[in-house]
């Protein structure tokens, strides 16, 4: 995929060049005239005009070359060494680094009329620089506008809850438009990410309120499914209990081990259920 997006990026700036040389026509009798004598001026004042005709970028540099007011043929020179002429050039230097901005938070009205403060970060690189310089007046700063509307047009299409849980899917939906919107102007689109999502403070509260009563409600199913298996859990000792007298006998003496272990003061003994019985019988 990375080769496919530098493959597509290298076609555009050819593509771009091409344009712009197929626009750069003959300069006419009068640029030649003017070429020439800007040829003899450098000569004549050689080599102190060299401070004047080369110029250096740096690596992450390129330079976009006007003669008479048209782009020179050949494209964006750089980095190294360039060759102007005095008096009929000029050059613009274009930086050619990812560069970050901070879409401010956007107040922003879902789809499901909540209003929501959002903001987010794009990271952005002019790959080329011919393109940003001549079809735009200020990429980035236009790059830079047109992030805060999409912004706002892409979550206005959005519920509240998917602005919340689906980050991913709106950040690589707004990428996709701003790399369509901006590929004219040699501005590539890398990364976007949405920073943070603040909702209304009595928003805030319902939301927690919500939660609060669905956490109760779920503990209060909780206590009553662990009581409904104690109780099923009794009956099934009593069942057992009631096949085999010895074992309630066996139980009241685990009972009395238990309240001796305390060492309470108060000692209770409980009489055989027989016995009683056979009392409640005469």
């Amino acid at each position: 995929m990375a080769e496919d997006r530098q493959d597509l990026e290298l076609v555009n700036s050819a593509k771009g060049q091409e344009q712009h040389t197929e626009q750069d026509g003959d300069i006419g009798c009068c640029g030649y005239i003017l070429m020439a004598f800007s040829y003899v001026l450098v000569a004549l004042f050689f080599p102190l005009s060299l401070c004047l005709t080369i110029k250096v970028v740096q690596e992450y540099e390129r330079a976009v070359i006007f003669r008479l007011g048209r782009v020179l043929p050949g494209g964006a020179k750089g980095p190294g060494l360039f060759f102007i002429l005095p008096c009929i050039d000029d050059f613009k230097k274009t930086d050619m680094r990812t560069l970050t901005y901070d879409v401010p938070p956007q107040e922003i009205l879902t789809k499901d009329s909540v209003t929501v403060a959002v903001d987010a970060v794009i990271y952005i690189r002019i790959f080329d620089a011919t393109m940003a310089t001549v079809n735009v007046s200020d990429a980035y700063q236009s790059t830079r506008l047109l992030a805060a509307t999409t912004l706002r047009n892409v979550l206005g299409t959005r519920l509240m809850a998917e602005l919340l849980t689906d980050r991913e899917s709106i950040a690589s939906n707004m990428k996709v438009q701003l790399d369509e919107a901006t590929d004219p102007w040699g501005v590539k689109v890398e990364r976007v990410e949405i920073k943070d999502v603040r909702l209304p403070i009595q928003l805030q509260r319902a939301m927690a309120a919500e939660a609060e009563a669905s956490r109760e409600a779920r503990a209060k199913i909780v206590a009553a499914e662990g009581e409904q298996k104690a109780s099923r859990a009794l009956k099934e000792a009593a069942d057992v209990m009631m096949e085999s007298p010895a074992a309630i006998q066996l139980r009241y003496l685990q009972t009395l081990n238990s309240i001796a272990a305390e060492k309470n003061s108060t000692i209770i003994f409980p009489l055989p259920i027989d016995v009683m019985a056979t009392f409640m019988k005469k």
